[in-house]
C-alpha cells in the first residue's frame, strides 16, 4: 500500500496539554448536559392525568431497558474475551482494547438510557407548555431535551477517546478499535431491539385502533397505546441516541487510527480538536434556536443548524492554520516519518476536508427535509395519491424513497471522492482526509442529536395530550405541528447518521487494508500468494465478496422488518382479544390491560434482536476466514454501497408516508376518518419498520462489520497465507460462523409459523361513530 509508514507516536508536552484540554472540554460538555436537563425539568408538568400517563410510559420504558441490558450483557461478556484472544502487539494492548470495549459499550448504553429517562419526563412538559404557554415555549422544552442528549453524546465520545490517547499514546489506535467496537455493537442491538419494540406496538395499535375500530391514534381505549408511547422512547430516544453516539465514537476512532499513521502525534491530536470545536459550537446552536412568530418550526431548527455549522467551519479552518505545519516536509523533520512523496499544504488539505464534511451534512439536511417535509412537493404528492387508495400511496412513497436515496448517495459519494482527492498520490493522507471529513460532520453532532430527540419527545407529547383529554384545540394543533416537524428532523438525522457510517467505514476500510499489508509482511507469503492478493481488481473473490456484502444488508433489513411484522401480529391479536373480552372498553367504563401488550413487545423485541445481531458480527468472520482477505475487502465494499442506498431509501420512504398522513389529518383530502386517511394510515404502517427499525439499524451494521473485519484482519492473513498458514482451522471457523447464522435464521423463521390466535378472532368490528373516550387513562 502506497502511503506513510507507521511510526512510533510520542506525544510532546504541548500536544499532551492539548489532549488534556480536549478532555476538559468533554467534561464541560457533560456539565452543559446537566444544565440543560435542569432547564427541562424546571418546566411545568401539566395536569394529573398527564402525569399519570407519563408515569406509565416511564415505568414501561425503564422496565424494557433494564431487561434489554441484562440480555446484552451476555454478548458484551463474550466479546470481551474474544477481543482478549485476538492478536495484538502485547498483552497491555489486548487488555486495554477489551476494557475500552466495555467502556464504549457502557457509554453507548448510558447515552441511550439517560436520553430516554429525560425524554419520558419531557413529554408531558412539552404537552403542558403547548397547552398553557404556546408553541415557542413547547419547542424550547423539546429542543433543550435534545440538547441534553447531544451534549452527553459529544462529552462522552470526546472523553473516551482523549482518555485512551492519554493512557496509551502510540498504542492508542489499537485500543480505540475496542472502544469503537463496543459503542457500535451495543448501539446496533439497542437500535434493532428498540426499533422492533416501537414499531410492533405502533403498527399493532394502528391496525386495530385506527383502521378496525375507527378510534384516534392515542385513544386510551386501545390497549397498545402505552406500549406505543414506550416504544417511542426505547426506540427513537434510547436506540437512536446510542446509534448517534456510536457514529460519533467510530468516526473519531477511524480518524485517530489514520491520523497517527499520516501525521504522527499531530495526527493523533488534530482529530480530537475538531470535534472539541464542535462541542462548543453545538452550545451556540442550542442558544441560536429561537423561534420567530409565524415561522415553521423546521425552519427555526434548520437555521440553528446552519449557523452552528458555519461557525464550526470557520473555527476549524483557523485551527488548522494555527496547529498544522505548512508542508509535509515539516512532518519529516519533526516526526522522522517517511512521507512517501506527499505534497501540498497540510493546513489546506485538513481544513478543506473538514469543511467538506460540514457541507455534506448541510446538503443531506436540505435533501432530506425536501423529501420528507410536509411543506414540499414530494410529501404533498404522496398525500394526493391517498385519494385513489392505499396502493398508490405505497407506490408513491416507494418512489420518493428510491429517488431520494440516489441524490443523498451522490452527495455522500461526492464528499468521499473529493476528500480522497485532497491527498494526492499518497493513499494514507487521502484516507485521512476522508476521516477528517467525518470529523467535520462530527462538529454538527450536538445539534443533530438535539434534532433527533426532538422528534420522539414531540410525538410522545402529542400522545400524552390526546390520552389525557386535557389539552385545548389550540394546544393540540401546536403539538400536531411539532410532531410533523419531529418526523422530518428524525429523517434528517437518520440520513446524516448513514453519512457518518460511510465516512467512517471508508476510513476503516483503509485501516483494514493497512492491517492486511502489515500482516502480509509478517506472514511472508510466497510470490504466487502475494500476486493473487496484489491484483484485487482481477480477483473473482472480490466480486463474490461484493455480492455477499450487499446480500447481508438485504437479509438484515428483511429480518428486522419481518420481526416487526411478527411482533405486531401478536399485538393485534391481543388488542382484538381485549376489545372482545373486556366489557365496557369502547364505552370508556372498562380498563384495557396495557401491561400485557408491553410485556408482549418486550419479550418479542428482545428475542428478535438476536438474529440480526449474530448476522452482523459473524458474516465478516465467515467471509474472511472462508474466502480470504480479498473477498472480505469486497464484502465491506458491497455492504457500504448497498447499505447507503438501502438506509436512505427506507428512512425517507417511511418519513414521506408518515408526514403524508399528517397532511390528511390536518384536513386535506377529506381529513380524519376519510378513505384517504385510511389509505395514508396503511402507508404509514408500512413505513414504520422502514424508517424506525431496519433503516437506522443499517448504520451501526456497516460499522460493526467494518470493525469486526479490522479486528480479525491479521488473524485471517496469518491463517490463509505464508508459513503459518492453517487452512483447516480457518475453514472450521468459517463453517462454524455459517452454522450459527443459519441456525439463528432458521429459529427466527420457525417463530413466524406459530403466529396465530387459534382462529378465535372474529371479523374486525365496524368503526364506532363516536371516537371520543369517556374516561381518561388511569396509571398503567
Amino acid at each position: 500500500m502506497t502511503g506513510i509508514a507507521p511510526a512510533v507516536v510520542e506525544l510532546s508536552g504541548g500536544n499532551l496539554t492539548l489532549v488534556v484540554v480536549v478532555a476538559l472540554i468533554a467534561l464541560a460538555a457533560l456539565g452543559m448536559a446537566v444544565m440543560f436537563r435542569r432547564e427541562v425539568l424546571s418546566a411545568g408538568e401539566g395536569t394529573d392525568n398527564m402525569k399519570n400517563i407519563a408515569h406509565a410510559i416511564q415505568e414501561g420504558a425503564n422496565a424494557y431497558l433494564q431487561r434489554q441490558f441484562r440480555t446484552l450483557a451476555v454478548f458484551a461478556a463474550i466479546a470481551f474475551f474474544v477481543l482478549l484472544a485476538l492478536p495484538a502487539d502485547d498483552w497491555g494492548v489486548r487488555i486495554g482494547r477489551s476494557i475500552f470495549f466495555l467502556v464504549g459499550a457502557g457509554f453507548s448504553a448510558a447515552v441511550g438510557y439517560f436520553g430516554m429517562s429525560l425524554a419520558v419526563k419531557a413529554n408531558l412538559r412539552v404537552a403542558a407548555a403547548a397547552n398553557t404557554e404556546g408553541r415557542d415555549p413547547a419547542m424550547n422544552v423539546g429542543f433543550r431535551t435534545g440538547a441534553t442528549v447531544g451534549m452527553l453524546t459529544v462529552g462522552l465520545g470526546l472523553l473516551g477517546a482523549s482518555v485512551v490517547v492519554l493512557l496509551f499514546k502510540d498504542q492508542a489506535p489499537h485500543v480505540l478499535e475496542g472502544f469503537g467496537f463496543g459503542a457500535a455493537l451495543l448501539a446496533m442491538f439497542m437500535r434493532v431491539g428498540g426499533g422492533i419494540f416501537t414499531k410492533a406496538a405502533d403498527v399493532g395499535a394502528d391496525l386495530v385502533g385506527k383502521v378496525e375500530q375507527g378510534i384516534p391514534e392515542d385513544d386510551p381505549r386501545n390497549a397498545a397505546t402505552i406500549a406505543d408511547n414506550v416504544g417511542d422512547n426505547v426506540g427513537d430516544c434510547a436506540g437512536m441516541a446510542a446509534d448517534l453516539f456510536e457514529s460519533y465514537a467510530v468516526t473519531l476512532v477511524a480518524a485517530l487510527i489514520l491520523g497517527s499513521q499520516a501525521f504522527g502525534d499531530k495526527g493523533l491530536v488534530y482529530p480530537l480538536l475538531i470535534p472539541a470545536i464542535g462541542a462548543l459550537t453545538a452550545v451556540a446552536g442550542v442558544y441560536l434556536m429561537r423561534p420567530r412568530a409565524g415561522e415553521n418550526g423546521l425552519t427555526t431548527i434548520n437555521r440553528a443548524f446552519y449557523l452552528s455549522a458555519a461557525i464550526a467551519a470557520v473555527a476549524s479552518t483557523i485551527l488548522s492554520f494555527i496547529y498544522l505545519p505548512s508542508s509535509f516536509a515539516d512532518f519529516v523533520n519533526v516526526q522522522g516519518l517517511d512521507m512517501g512523496g506527499a505534497d501540498g499544504d497540510p493546513r489546506v488539505i485538513a481544513s478543506a476536508a473538514v469543511v467538506i464534511g460540514i457541507v455534506m451534512a448541510a446538503g443531506i439536511l436540505a435533501l432530506t427535509g425536501y423529501y420528507t417535509g410536509t411543506e414540499f412537493k414530494p410529501v404533498k404528492d404522496v398525500g394526493k395519491t391517498s385519494l385513489t387508495g392505499p396502493a398508490t400511496v405505497i407506490l408513491s412513497g416507494l418512489a420518493v424513497g428510491f429517488e431520494s436515496a440516489v441524490y443523498t448517495t451522490l452527495v455522500i459519494g461526492g464528499a468521499v471522492f473529493i476528500a480522497f482527492l485532497l491527498g494526492g498520490a499518497t493513499v494514507t493522507v487521502s484516507l485521512f482526509a476522508v476521516a477528517l471529513a467525518g470529523c467535520g460532520l462530527l462538529t454538527t453532532v450536538g445539534v443533530i442529536v438535539a434534532m433527533d430527540t426532538f422528534g420522539p419527545v414531540s410525538d410522545n407529547a402529542q400522545g400524552v395530550a390526546e390520552m389525557s383529554g386535557d389539552v385545548s384545540p389550540e394546544g393540540a394543533q401546536i403539538l400536531t405541528e411539532l410532531d410533523a416537524v419531529g418526523n422530518t428532523t428524525k429523517a434528517i438525522t437518520k440520513g446524516i447518521a448513514i453519512a457518518t457510517a460511510v465516512l467512517a467505514a471508508t476510513a476503516l476500510f483503509g485501516s483494514y487494508s493497512t492491517s492486511v499489508a502489515e500482516a502480509l509482511a509478517d506472514a511472508r507469503p510466497s510470490d504466487e500468494e502475494l500476486s493473487s492478493l496484489s491484483f484485487l481488481v482481477f480477483n473473482p473473490g472480490v466480486l463474490v465478496g461484493i455480492l455477499l456484502g450487499a446480500s447481508v444488508v438485504f437479509l438484515f433489513s428483511g429480518l428486522a422488518i419481518n420481526a416487526v411484522g411478527r411482533a405486531a401480529g401478536a399485538v393485534v391479536f391481543e388488542v382484538r382479544r381485549q376489545f372482545r373480552e373486556i366489557p365496557g372498553i369502547m364505552e370508556g367504563t372498562g380498563r384495557p390491560e396495557y401491561g400485557k401488550v408491553v410485556d408482549i413487545v418486550t419479550k418479542d423485541s428482545l428475542r428478535e434482536l438476536v438474529t440480526p445481531g449474530i448476522l452482523a458480527v459473524l458474516a465478516p468472520v465467515a467471509v474472511g476466514f472462508g474466502l480470504g482477505v480479498a473477498s472480505l475487502a469486497g464484502f465491506l465494499a458491497g455492504a457500504i454501497g448497498a447499505g447507503t442506498l438501502m438506509a436512505v431509501f427506507l428512512a425517507n420512504s417511511g418519513g414521506a408516508w408518515d408526514n403524508a398522513k399528517k397532511l390528511v389529518e390536518d384536513g386535506n383530502h377529506g381529513g380524519k376518518g376519510s378513505l384517504a386517511h385510511e389509505a395514508t394510515i396503511i402507508g404509514d404502517t408500512v413505513g414504520d419498520p422502514f424508517k424506525d427499525t431496519a433503516g437506522p439499524a443499517i448504520n451501526p451494521l456497516i460499522k460493526v462489520m467494518n470493525l469486526v473485519s479490522l479486528l480479525i484482519a491479521s488473524a485471517v492473513v496469518s491463517m490463509s497465507v505464508g508459513q503459518d498458514q492453517n487452512d483447516a482451522l480457518r475453514i472450521v471457523i468459517a463453517l462454524a460462523a455459517v452454522a450459527v447464522i443459519a441456525a439463528a435464521i432458521y429459529i427466527s423463521k420457525q417463530r413466524s409459523t406459530v403466529l396465530t390466535d387459534g382462529g378465535s378472532t372474529p371479523a374486525p368490528p365496524a368503526p364506532v361513530s363516536d371516537p371520543t373516550p369517556t374516561e381518561t387513562l388511569p396509571t398503567a
